[in-house]
């Protein structure tokens, strides 16, 4: 579910026209379009006393650390110096004008005044794509090299408030806008310098950050200050959420940990500095170990609820689900959630609830 509106995008710069804070839930990727490399022709040849580099339509370049004296110009690998005993791999890249590049692996021997390659091993990326998990995007690509090679990858041209991330791309601490956004960049780069660049359309996810509203189940009860108790130790129940009801209203915190929210009471809109917690039994007040109270609010893990992928809260401290326990119970944390799906909850803004 999108919640805070869905915006829709048509370049991963553009924001929404009004100031507003996103705590993000989740990413989904479409699927990567991959370049083409728009280079030709590449290999390596031997010249006099030189290596002779053949391609049409890319720039070359020395790739990693080459012994003193080899040097590469005009698509010439050349050498001055003495005698190299076992020198090592040269590796060169070829690179067309979209970044895309080619790499060579050159077995050579050096000896005095110059340099001749005896084996010529070209490396390429392929198959650049991602698959979606529990709200995060991973990349994966193939390199021609089956053995030693490390595959890197980077995103870029994202919204405002995600970071590129390596394989995978995570909601996790993310403050972009919810929105789709075309053309978003990937690339893939091994270990030879080898690269390979794709383009994805991205969907974020996200909550309104301050917004009043409440989490709701699917089958409307939310969070609920009960008989809108406004004090620390007072129970949080089940009740069905709307806009008129006082002890149905929060604010949407974000949490101090990646990924986290928190819940503070506001009735009638008004912040009351009380936010909701499983105390894990720290409470004499409590009557449940794991029930959810109102505790002052705090940067403590014991208010920081951390929305999974299938839509239950957990939270950070106890690592227990909050599960409710019929209409004007209170709710509890549990180590597994409910079979009827009350476990279920989203943060609905109080426009979005009842009247």
């Amino acid at each position: 579910m999108l919640l805070g509106g869905a915006l829709a995008v048509g370049g991963a710069a553009a924001l929404p026209a009004h100031a507003q804070t996103w705590q993000d839930t989740a990413l989904s990727g479409g699927a990567v379009t991959d370049s083409t490399f728009a280079g030709s022709g590449v290999g390596a040849s031997n010249g006099t006393h030189v290596i002779d580099l053949a391609g049409t339509g890319v720039t070359w370049s020395l790739h990693g650390t080459v012994p003193t004296g080899v040097s590469l110009a005009s698509g010439v690998i050349s050498y001055t110096g003495n005698a190299v005993g076992s020198p090592p791999v040269i590796v060169v890249d070829a690179t067309d004008s979209l970044g895309n590049a080619q790499a060579l692996e050159l077995t050579v021997t050096i000896t005095s005044g110059s340099i001749q390659e005896t084996n010529v091993t070209k490396v390429t990326l392929s198959a650049l794509a991602d698959s979606n998990s529990a709200g995060t995007v991973t990349f994966t690509a193939v390199s021609s090299k089956t053995t030693g090679e490390t595959l890197t990858f980077a995103e870029s041209n994202l919204p405002t408030g995600l970071t590129s991330g390596n394989p995978t791309l995570t909601y996790v601490g993310g403050t972009a806008a919810p929105g789709t956004y075309s053309g978003t960049d990937v690339s893939v780069t091994d270990t030879d310098g080898a690269v390979l660049k794709g383009t994805f359309t991205l969907t974020v996810d996200a909550n309104s950050v301050g917004s009043t509203g409440d989490e709701v189940n699917p089958f409307g009860n939310g969070f609920d200050a009960y008989q809108q108790h406004d004090y620390a130790g007072a129970k949080v129940a089940g009740w069905p959420a709307t806009q008129s009801d006082p002890a149905t209203s929060f604010i949407l915190n974000a949490g101090t940990h990646p990924g986290a929210y928190q819940f503070e009471y506001a009735p009638n809109g008004t912040a009351s500095g009380l936010c909701v917690s499983d105390p894990g039994g720290g409470w004499a007040s409590d009557p449940l170990p794991d029930g959810l109270i109102l505790t002052n609010c705090n940067t403590g893990p014991w208010q920081q609820f951390i929305p999974q992928s299938n839509g239950t809260l957990k939270n950070l401290k106890t690592g227990l689900y909050v599960n409710p326990d019929g209409k004007g119970a209170q709710l509890r944390g549990s180590s597994s959630t409910t079979s009827w799906g009350g476990s279920v909850y989203n943060w609905t803004t109080s426009s979005s609830l009842p009247g």
